[in-house]
């Protein structure tokens, strides 16, 4: 038997070349889905904490409006400052409150909340709130 290296073909080296050439790319597609992931997961978040936000100003609306709406034909003045106290402890700032004379209330608040990335970002929510007319519709 003959010591003869084992002749290789062009093929061959050829796959090895770019074998090597490919070495590592895994690691190179997993960072960049990783990081997708993570920008996903980031912006899920965000969205997430704006509509909590929101949801935070709607309620405050809301409350202050029934608020104001309470005290509308006994003191108006006075139910817009029920209004605003009430608003400040759900976490929100009166931007409008007004009475008509009719007795409906209609309320404007803002709640700011911090996104990390964006900064400082103001919701605002309406909500109005009035006595009830009931008409006799059988009549």
């Amino acid at each position: 038997m003959e010591n003869r290296p084992e002749r290789m073909w062009a093929g061959d080296r050829a796959a090895g070349d770019r074998a090597e050439r490919e070495r590592g790319s895994a690691t190179i597609w997993m960072v960049g889905l990783m990081t997708l992931i993570f920008v996903v997961a980031t912006a899920v978040a965000f969205a997430g904490m704006a509509r909590v936000a929101r949801h935070r100003a709607q309620s405050a609306a809301d409350l202050s409006a029934l608020a104001a709406a309470r005290l509308a034909f006994a003191d108006p003045n006075r139910g817009c400052a029920e209004a605003s106290t009430l608003a400040v402890g759900n976490g929100a700032k009166i931007t409008r409150c007004s009475i008509d004379g009719g007795g409906i209330a209609a309320i404007q608040v803002a709640v700011r909340f911090l996104l990390p990335l964006a900064g400082g970002v103001t919701v605002m929510a309406d909500a109005r709130a009035g006595p009830v007319h009931i008409s006799d519709l059988a009549g």
